[in-house]
């Protein structure tokens, strides 16, 4: 089990945020269904539920998707000089590397 965990550590992380938040959405979504059919005077029923829990989350994860989707697309063919997600600073850091090395590399050779 300590090697499963060791492995899987962020797997196991990120499951139990997802659940957690998707039950809290669960809760949240119940509670304004519930209040919206208490105000009109109705009775709080599964039908009027489900539809509107599940349209909230595929909206949520839509636009989380979208978003996710755009940044990975837009980093790949853009770069923002000086980001962490832009190759400048590593081409940078190797130019000074290779000057270094060079120097060592004489240095040694005298």
């Amino acid at each position: 089990m300590k090697t499963f965990w060791k492995n899987y550590n962020l797997s196991i992380v990120l499951l139990f945020l997802f659940l957690g938040t998707w039950i809290l959405q669960f809760f949240a979504e119940w509670q304004e269904v519930w209040n919206d059919a208490h105000v009109h005077g109705e009775t709080f029923t599964w039908s009027e539920f489900w539809p509107k829990f599940f349209s909230s989350t595929f909206q949520n994860w839509q636009s989380e998707f979208l978003q996710l989707f755009t940044f990975v697309v837009l980093t790949t063919y853009l770069i923002h000089k000086g980001s962490a997600e832009s190759r400048d600073g590593q081409d940078r850091l190797e130019k000074k590397l290779d000057r270094l090395l060079d120097v060592l590399d004489k240095s040694s050779k005298k």
